[in-house]
């Protein structure tokens, strides 16, 4: 017979939520609409204490057997909009390439922390600095599809920081596996807001994720970040066609 699990100590944090293919919570309302296309997830493990220190306050590095990851994931960005209104003219499409770590905060809810999200397009940059304070920077971005393989290429607008992914896409994932479902299904963000960290939650349908094989991985985003730079080959690569994203408003940490 199994024992039933043991109710936290006093005072102690509630454990993190179950890992979940589908969002585990509604949303009040909905704040912001896009698609994510065309994804590449290319991670790293990195030891929890390693990235610590730059998770916003209330939140700690969200592990998976004792591990936790850095990951590079660009992708496009397609008919962004605001509440239930229709996508942005022109400025709603963009190429984005992120950078990001993996959080649980004190409430036990997982998400990710973006360490840097590098864009196309300088408007949506300037409003999501400075009204979700995220760190978004402009750059210009392209992407080459054919062949059965998808390529990445992003450079910093004024020099810097620039990254090349390549992969060749293979079958799809039926049942993805714990370490997928770790790393792609995330309901909500974690960020620094003016002292405050909030979370941002979002809904999107299940994943139809890929096995991919990475051809091409030559980036210095996530040194740029203050992050360890990867030091051998990643533990997973994964390609997905997209998903359509709802965010709702900010909720306390």
């Amino acid at each position: 017979m199994t024992a039933p699990p043991r109710p936290p100590a006093p005072g102690a944090p509630p454990p993190p939520e179950p890992v979940t293919a589908l969002p585990p919570r509604g949303l009040r309302r909905t704040l912001l609409t896009q698609w994510w296309r065309h994804l590449v997830f290319v991670h790293w493990p990195v030891e929890p204490q390693a990235v610590a220190p730059l998770l916003p306050p209330g939140t700690r590095p969200d592990v998976l057997d004792g591990v936790t990851y850095v990951g590079l994931v660009p992708f496009r960005m397609e008919r962004l909009g605001f509440g239930g209104g229709p996508p942005v003219p022109l400025l709603g499409t963009f190429g984005e390439i992120n950078v990001r770590l993996y959080s649980v905060d004190r409430r036990g809810r997982r998400g990710v922390v973006f360490r840097t999200l590098d864009c196309t397009r300088l408007l949506p940059v300037a409003v999501a600095q400075l009204v979700f304070r995220l760190p978004y920077r402009w750059a210009s971005m392209r992407l080459e599809t054919g062949g059965g393989e998808v390529a990445w290429t992003s450079r910093r607008i004024g020099g810097g920081a620039s990254a090349r992914v390549r992969v060749a896409v293979g079958e799809r994932i039926g049942r993805p596996g714990p370490l997928e479902t770790f790393l792609t299904a995330r309901w909500g963000l974690h960020t620094d807001w003016y002292g405050r960290t909030r979370y941002l939650p979002n809904r999107h349908p299940e994943w139809p994720l890929h096995r991919a094989r990475l051809l091409e991985c030559d980036e210095d985003l996530i040194a740029a970040c203050g992050l360890p730079r990867p030091d051998g080959p990643p533990a997973s690569v994964l390609y997905s066609p997209g998903v359509p994203v709802r965010f709702g408003p900010p909720l306390e940490v």
